[in-house]
This record gives C-alpha cells, structure tokens and sequence, in this order.
C-alpha cells in the first residue's frame, strides 16, 4: 500500500528529534554566552502591527512579510482595496530588530538606562525556498540600546566572538565598517547624495561580481560617468603589501583623503578597547554595506575563510527606535546566522551520556517498568520504556540516532535497577 506524501510547507521543515536535540544544543551554547556578557532574554510577539512592519525601517525584507489579514472582511473589502496591505492589519515579524524597537518604547519606564536584550526566536519571511534559504528560520540577537558611544559596538563584538569560539568555530574574522565612511567615500568620489543608496546596491554586489562587474554595472545603471571612473580608478589602485592590522593607520590607508574623520577615529577607539585578543578578529572592510537601510553608523559581520557567506552581521541602527518615541535613542545590535552555524557545529551531547532504554515485553508487569523507570530517573538518567521487537538491530539504531547510549532488558526476575544488565549502544547502522 502506497502512502500519501505529506510535506511541510514550502520553505518551512520539520525536525526529528536527533535534529532538534542537536539545535538545541547549538541554542544553548549560544544563550550561555550571551547570558554570561550580562544580557537578558526577552520575548516578543510572533506579529506586529502592519503599519510597523511596512514602515521603511525593514529595507527589502518589508517586501517579504506575511500579512495577516483582517478578520471579518468581506467581498466588497477585496474589490476595493487598491493595494494588499489595506487588508492586512498584522504580519509576522521578519526579523527581531522591528520588534525589539517596538518593545524598547511600550516598556522604556521599566527597563535600565543602558538596556541588554537577547531575542532568539522564529522569523518569517515570504523567500523563494531554495537551499539554504527558508521562510521560517531561527535567528539569534544582542541589542545594546542607550548606550551611544563605541562601548555597545565593543561589547557587542566580544560577546559575539566568544560566542563563536564555543561554538568550536575557529578562524572567523570580523568584518568592520561604517556607513558613514561609505557615504563620505562616495560624496568624495563625486556621487550626488541623493545616488548614494543606489550605488551602495551595487557596490554590495564587489563579492560576487567583482571591480569589473560592479564598474559595468554602475555604467548599465546610467550613473555619472566621471564618480564612476573615480570609483573604478579607487578600487584598482596599488595596495601596499604591509599589514597594518586593525588601527587608525590602516583604516586610513583603504580610504580616499577627505572621509568622515568622526568615523575613522571611533573604528580605530573599537579596535583599541577590544584589546589585543578580540581586536585580532577585526578586519577593516570599506567596501562592506549591509543591505539593511536602518544603519547609521557602524556596521559588522562574521565571516569564514572556508565559507562564501556570513555566518552572521549587525550594526547601530540611533534613528529606528525614535519612530516609535518621536525622539532618537541609540542602539546596536549583533545577529547570528543560526541555521548557517547549526550545521557548522559538532558539540558533545551533554544528555546523551545518561540517556537509557528499558526493553521489556508482555511478561514484564507495568508496575515493574513504572518503578525501574522512576528509580532511574531519581538517579539523574534520562529514560525511555521501548517494547522489544523481532528486529532488535532497528530498534536499537533507532535509540542511537535519538541519541541514548546505553540499553539494558528487563527480564520477568527484575524487581529493582541493580538487576539490570546494561549494555552499550554503537551508533546507528549505516544502510
């Protein structure tokens, strides 16, 4: 008989519990250390308002959230509405960030001056499913807010690259740049203000296409011609072979004369107060943008040699919270790219060592299995009651693969766990 094939939807999955145990872990991992730099967890709601998410701080993702429409519409309200969103009075959250502002300005009375948040919880967004690229996926924030000067960004990075570390995820760097350093560079290079967003579209894409292809692409774009060449004549110029490392010297020799001063000097102050062991993660990008149009300031991602992603990014955002307060407060904050970490990761399973199985079949009384059961798990085992089957060899992968270690039969003479024969469990059978 041929069963039905029953997915989850599009761009969204399911977790066995060997998967879900291993997320977990990675979670743990992650919120230990956040927890341990002095910043607490908070919770938000799954939707926000429409008119919040849809309010310009969100960038491109704002195109990709799911709107929940409004209950009691009616055929009238489909034909008249000129745009969907007039039917829409929530939507799920696309990111945390939107959230979090909204959260800072209903609970600001409540809260410290200097507020330390974590958020890891499901986003949505309304992607084309493809791999690595889902519509519901788990992202892990630290947020500074009130904190205006270079100690949130300093911070923020510590915690972020301890984070890493005890992950077991060795040889990430830190890309560092800020956005006020790029739209000087371009105001230098003869870009008119109001073109900067657009040529930072394109210079986003250096990566991928490389100086030729973003110079090309800029000309196909119809851009001046004479910011263009200045542009493509920056980028192909000699770079000294001497590392200068991550300080004032070398910010400045990756710049064109006449950027933002104030920017220079706090990346170099970054740099300083992280001290000799953080500072040697930073690595100065002047070409890094972060697509997100709510950047003010600095702006930062996790990279990996191996890799030809992120594994995860932030940056200060003063302006977004005073949408909501109608004055500007300041905040950073720090994202990982959990289900590009999860797969990276291979840590211990801490439950593993002290999950046991029980097989039993007809002859064992219940009475029996519930008090071997409850003796165990006074003794601080993790324990699962599994009836033998003829196969014994799947039974026994199965336990494996959901991470038990170790199994013992419970015979008709057992009356207590020191009658228990205890064996090991190899992992799972390879088919």
């Amino acid at each position: 008989m041929a069963f039905p094939v029953v997915n989850a939807p599009r761009g969204m999955r399911d977790f066995l519990p060997a998967e879900k145990a291993t997320r977990e872990r990675v979670l743990g991992v992650i919120r230990e250390n956040y927890l341990a730099h002095g910043f607490d967890e908070i919770e938000t709601p799954v939707m926000e308002d429409s008119d919040r998410l849809h309010a310009g701080l969100g960038g491109d993702n704002e195109k990709l959230a799911f709107g929940v429409l409004k209950r009691g519409l009616t055929t009238d309200d489909l034909h008249q509405a000129t745009d969907a969103l007039e039917l829409a009075d929530l939507g799920l959250r696309f990111d945390l960030t939107v959230p979090l502002a909204r959260f800072y300005a209903t609970h600001r009375g409540e809260l410290p001056r200097v507020f330390r948040a974590i958020q890891i919880a499901p986003v949505w967004r309304a992607e084309r499913p493809q791999k690595g690229r889902y519509r519901q996926f788990v992202q892990c924030d630290i947020d500074i807010i009130g904190e205006p000067g270079p100690l949130a960004e300093v911070e923020l990075i510590s915690a972020t690259a301890a984070t890493v570390r005890a992950l077991g995820i060795d040889g990430c760097s830190i890309r560092i740049n800020d956005r006020r350093l790029l739209t000087s560079m371009l105001t230098v290079l003869g870009f008119p203000a109001t073109e900067h967003s657009a040529v930072l579209i394109t210079v986003d894409k250096l990566d991928k296409l490389g100086v030729d292809g973003v110079i090309e692409e800029l000309k196909d774009r119809a851009f001046p011609s004479e910011p263009v060449a200045a542009l493509a004549d920056f980028l192909k110029r000699p770079v000294a072979s001497m590392d200068l490392g991550f300080g004032e010297a070398g910010i400045r020799a990756s710049l064109p004369e006449g950027v933002d001063e104030t920017a220079i000097t706090e990346l170099a102050a970054i740099g300083e107060m992280l001290g000799e062991v953080d500072r040697a993660v930073l690595e100065f990008d002047p070409f890094l943008v972060r697509g997100m149009g709510y950047y003010t300031g600095t702006i930062f991602e996790v990279t990996h040699p191996e890799f030809g992603y992120s594994l995860g990014g932030g940056g200060r955002y003063d302006g977004m919270i005073g949408r909501f307060l109608g004055t500007d407060v300041a905040a950073a904050g720090f994202s990982l790219g959990f289900e590009r970490l999860v797969d990276l990761v291979d840590l211990p399973d801490a439950l593993g060592a002290d999950a046991t199985a029980l097989l039993y079949d007809d002859r064992i009384a219940p009475a029996t299995l519930l008090a071997l059961k409850s003796a165990l798990i006074a003794a601080g085992k993790r324990v699962r009651l599994e009836r033998s089957t003829k196969n014994t060899r799947v039974l026994l992968d199965q336990l494996a693969a959901s991470e038990f270690r170790r199994v013992a039969t419970v015979k008709p003479d057992t009356t207590t766990i020191d009658d228990l024969e205890w064996r090991d469990l190899a992992q799972p059978t390879q088919t």
